[in-house]
This record gives structure tokens, sequence and C-alpha cells, in this order.
């Protein structure tokens, strides 16, 4: 037997792990889960799994959907946790891992019902994760959706000091005769509409954080490089760059919801990592191409101000961002013209961004 006498008694939070702290952040945390919770929302805060009525109001819910289908998607944040970390501010980036969730769901039709997140970290800061958790619930008041709960887990031995990663999980419904299969529906002649970023939105910052650590770009400093660019001119670089991603899900689920009968979106793609020609090839058969004319949009002054300072080429930008295009429509003809006005009126940047066309599933930038 080993001699322990002289060694003072193991516990949990000697080993890294403090769950009084946990405890105190599942207090805060309250509060931002509660006023995402709608009459669907079942059972009392704590308990060992969340609860979601899917028939809440039958007369209404059955008259949306009489053949529902669930929809599920996981996601996480990347590596622009890290930037967070860095720079210290934990409240934005709750926002995007619902975003990256969310506007997954939105591209097969479907409403997003309830969202849960986890957290693993070093050391649980309850006031820390209180701001990542309000972020998680500002992104779900914003897609219309419930935080229902999720996990924290302190690994000191799996993360650094002061490391951190965030995920999500979604749920979604939607109609069966109404789900949006690309591949299925769009044909030469489709109208292909892209909706603005609000920026680099969650992916490409592994590319983003070696332009600032080789450029020795400062975070807080304010450069005139993209001064033009109206959602980030006269911001620090690292706030335009910690700016959350879009949710699309209240324009995109209004916009379906109008056309009753009629299903004049053949396809939709979210445009995250892979840029538009890895993500609206997804969206097409394998005989149609998707040409896309570079010139009809103004790619946002950050990004060139990213390729400049990195020396990073044409196609490898729009091959890891987004590049000002954070959500695309693929639209018939007749409808392409109503389609973004409805957009429009809803608050998005609208641009037609070209056509579909006879070809073998890939994604032309011209």
């Amino acid at each position: 037997m080993p001699n322990t006498k002289s060694k003072p008694p193991l516990t949990y939070a000697t080993s890294g792990v403090d769950i009084d702290a946990g405890d105190r952040a599942v207090e805060l945390i309250k509060s931002h889960l509660r006023r995402t919770h709608g009459p669907r929302v079942l059972g009392k805060h704590g308990a060992f799994a969340g609860m979601f009525r899917l028939d809440y109001n039958e007369k209404l819910f059955q008259r949306n959907y009489k053949d529902p289908v669930l929809v599920a998607c996981t996601d996480g944040v990347g590596t622009k946790v890290k930037l967070a970390i860095q720079l210290g501010v934990h409240d934005t980036i709750g926002q995007d891992c619902v975003a990256m969730n969310v506007n997954d769901m939105i591209v097969q039709g479907a409403e997003p019902l309830f969202f849960l997140d986890y957290v693993g970290l070093h050391k649980v800061v309850p006031e820390d994760m209180e701001q990542i958790v309000k972020g998680v619930a500002d992104g779900c008041a914003i897609a219309g959706c419930a935080l229902l709960g999720g996990e924290t887990a302190e690994m000191p031995d799996v993360y650094a000091k002061d490391d951190y990663d965030l995920a999500g999980f979604a749920v979604g419904v939607v109609e069966l005769r109404r789900v949006i299969e690309g591949q299925e529906r769009v044909e030469p002649g489709d109208v292909i509409l892209g909706l603005a970023s609000s920026g680099v939105h969650s992916n490409g910052y592994s590319l983003v954080r070696a332009v600032v650590k080789q450029a020795k770009l400062k975070l807080e400093k304010v450069y005139d490089d993209y001064a033009d660019d109206p959602m980030h001119g006269g911001r620090t670089l690292g706030e335009a760059l910690l700016e959350p991603t879009r949710i699309y899900v209240k324009p995109i689920v209004s916009l379906l919801r109008g056309y009753k009968r009629k299903r004049p979106i053949s396809g939709m793609a979210h445009i995250t990592g892979g840029g538009l020609p890895g993500n609206l090839n997804r969206a097409l058969p394998e005989d149609v191409d998707a040409k896309i004319d570079r010139k009809s949009w103004d790619v946002p002054p950050l990004f060139r101000f990213l390729q400049s300072a990195g020396n990073v080429g044409e196609d490898e930008m729009f091959r890891v961002f987004n590049m000002g295009i954070g959500y695309a429509l693929i639209v018939r003809p007749h409808f392409a013209d109503a389609v973004a006005d409805k957009l429009r009126k809803s608050g998005q940047t609208v641009y037609v961004l070209g056509k579909a066309v006879r070809g073998k599933g890939r994604v032309r930038l011209g």
C-alpha cells in the first residue's frame, strides 16, 4: 500500500475541477435560457434533459405540419473562439454558434425549434460562462428557437489555461412536401440570389489569425484600409473580426411560408467554409452548374484588407471565405424579382449573382 499519511486528501477541486464555480455559473445563466422559452418548452431548468412539446396548440400545428419531418444539425465556431479569448470578448461567440447551426437547417426549408450548447473549457469562470451563454441566447432569440439547455465540461487536462471550445446542436421541423432538395429541383435557367454576410462569419479564422500574426496587425487598431466598409468602418480590427455571423432564419422562413402552394425556391446554400464554390455546389444536380459573376457584388473592404495584408491569392480567398455572400437561393426565373423584393423588405441586402446552366455540378466564378 502507498504511504498517504503525509499527503493532503485529494478533492475534485485540487484535481482542477471547481464544482462550486460550475454551480454558480448555472445560476447566472438561468435567466438567459428562460427568455428564449415559449409555451412549447416544458419542465424546469436543471433537469437531466430539456423537453419541447412538438404538438403545442394542436390545431395550429396540424394546419402547418400534416407530415412533419425533424431536421437536426450540429456545428461549432472553429478557431474564431481563439480571437474571443485573446480579446476577452465572450458575449458574441454564442450567436456565431447558433448561426452556424440554424443557417444550415433552413437550407432544407426547416423551422428551428430548439438548441443546445456544449462548452468545454480549462476552468469555469462563472462571469465568462454567463457571457458565452448570453450570446447563445441572443442567437436563439434572433432565430426564434428555444435554448433548452447544454453542457459545461471543465477539463483542465484537455484545455490549456484560459481556453474553451463551443459547439451546438439544433433541431427543427419541415413539412415533408416542403423539404427543399436542390439536387433534385434545380434546373438550367434558375436565378441565383445572394444575401450579404455580416463579415467573415465563422469560417477561415485559422487563415485570418495567420494573416494577423504574419503581418503583425494589431487587433485593437482601427485601419483606414476598410474605412469604407459600411459594416466595419471605424471599428478596431478585433471588433470587425468578432462581428457575429448573420442569422438568416426569420427572412427565409417567412419567405417560404409566404408561398402556400407554389415552390419558387429550387435550392439554397449556407456559404461557410469553402466559400461559394464549396457550398453552392451542394445544391446542384450533377448536370447543372452555377455560373456566378464576381462583379455582381462588391466584396467588402475587410476581405480585401486581409487579402492584401497576408498576400493571399484571389482563388484562395474565394475558396476559404464567404467574400460578402453569406447565403444563396436558387429561384425559378419567373419568381426571382418577387423573391428578391420580399427579402429586401425583410432587411436583407440581395444580389443577383448569376444563373444555373447546363454543366457538371460545379460553381463557375467568372
